[in-house]
């Protein structure tokens, strides 16, 4: 007897009328035809969902964000300038009001809005320059407390720079002994070029020594150059740690000269260094000191993927010092993602999607994601046909199953029609050929 058959799914290679088979909370069998009519082979569930032909799609995936800032907007006061810089000032203001208490509370109530969306796995950097910890402590707390329904890794993040901010190595080797999961770093916040190097030096090797993955900041800048990206593949080549290593944001590399790229690219593929971009917060936050043209900022997706690398789009912040929007939906990610690289084919289209689900699962190393035999029964029931249809539509979530039980839904996006002589309802989804 199963626990869970959902029949009739549209995957989001493009499979239909397939059938998904749960039993103790992990997927069984997954095929064409599966527990549609005439399938005598089908044994019984205790839950039957009929998708009707719509999306199935493993859950969304945040490869980066920042839950001890998130819904702190207009603590102790408004970003005036918009500015990354004024960002990190006023998250330094607000660092002494902190409380651990009030930290878990935003953080479980936006741990709640993304199970709502859909979105069961978050990486979130956790700032340790201040030697209380009690964003770390907050955080730990909220990683068990929401175990049951969502995947939270940390990520030991000197947000004032590892070399800059006294004590602060000192505070991430606590933080890692306490339970954090990645090794972060912000080479370019570093007081000069020299001891941004010198801090991802240490930083990779210390994620040497304890076996942990990374995950940088790097080159969030408009400068080109800021290159601590080639450092940081360089290290990761001589420590062996390919895999293992992020670089998130790159924005630098929007502003590079095409030559030095063209010479970066093959380095960072050798290291096989993953790369996140921050679609949302990369092009609010990056061409302040532009007049016009005003560059983007995001980083170079389509080179990046051509070049082999996998690259995800994290949601970053949310009404937090940096934003003042957001509301954990990856869908809106990965639409501003396609816009600002102008990903418009039906290929780059469909990368778009990836990038906020099975990609950045690659970089978390997420163990049974994926809607295949033995994986974890995570999955997302959309209102659409397609991923590209998904995006467009910033789909409704119909459902979202976790380990094979329903945790959330949504009902159906409709509008009804009074117009003279043209009553109804209204359907946004794609028509065949349409």
């Amino acid at each position: 007897m199963l626990d869970l058959l959902v029949r009739n799914a549209t995957l989001a290679d493009g499979q239909r009328g397939v059938g998904i088979a749960v039993k103790d909370g992990r997927i069984v069998e997954v095929r064409e035809g599966l527990g549609l009519a005439g399938d005598s082979a089908a044994p019984p569930a205790h839950e039957v969902l009929d998708a009707e032909g719509l999306l199935v799609t493993p859950p969304f995936v945040d490869a980066h964000f920042h839950m001890d800032a998130t819904l702190s907007y207009g603590l102790p006061r408004v970003n005036a300038s918009g500015t990354l810089l004024e960002g990190i000032a006023l998250w330094g203001e607000l660092k002494p009001l902190l409380t651990a208490e009030a930290i878990a509370e935003r953080a479980l109530a936006y741990c709640d809005w993304a199970v709502a969306r859909g979105l069961l796995a978050i990486r979130s950097h956790v700032d340790v320059c201040d030697p209380r910890l009690l964003a770390v402590q907050a955080l730990l707390d909220v990683k068990k407390r929401v175990a049951p329904y969502l995947d939270l890794q940390l990520v030991a993040f000197p947000q004032d720079g590892v070399l800059r901010s006294p004590g602060a190595i000192e505070n991430l080797k606590r933080a890692l002994a306490m339970g954090v999961d990645v090794v972060g770093g912000i080479p370019h916040f570093e007081r000069t070029m020299q001891s941004g190097a010198e801090s991802v030096r240490v930083l990779c090797e210390l994620a040497a020594e304890l076996g942990r993955l990374v995950d940088m900041h790097c080159d969030e800048s408009d400068d080109p150059l800021s290159r601590h990206v080639e450092t940081l593949a360089a290290e990761t080549v001589r420590l062996g740690l390919q895999g293992r290593v992020t670089g998130s944001h790159l924005t630098s590399m929007h502003s590079m000269d095409n030559y030095y790229v063209s010479k970066l690219l093959p380095l960072m593929a050798e290291a096989r260094l993953g790369v996140v971009a921050n679609p949302l917060i990369n092009i609010t936050l990056q061409g302040r000191h532009d007049t016009y043209p005003k560059r983007r900022g995001m980083t170079r997706v389509p080179e990046l993927l051509a070049a082999g690398m996998t690259v995800a789009f994290g949601h970053d912040c949310v009404l937090d010092p940096w934003y003042s929007l957001g509301s954990a939906d990856m869908l809106d990610v990965a639409s501003m993602g396609l816009h600002v690289a102008q990903m418009t084919s039906q290929a780059a289209m469909r990368q778009c999607f990836d990038a906020v689900t099975v990609a950045p699962a690659r970089l978390l190393h997420l163990e049974g994601y994926g809607l295949e035999p033995g994986c974890h029964a995570d999955f997302v029931w959309l209102q659409a046909r397609d991923p590209i249809e998904a995006i467009r539509l910033r789909a409704t979530r119909l459902a979202v199953y976790r380990r094979g039980k329903r945790v959330a839904e949504t009902p159906p996006a409709t509008a009804a029609l009074s117009l003279p002589g043209r009553p109804g309802r209204v359907d946004f989804l794609q028509r065949a050929g349409g």
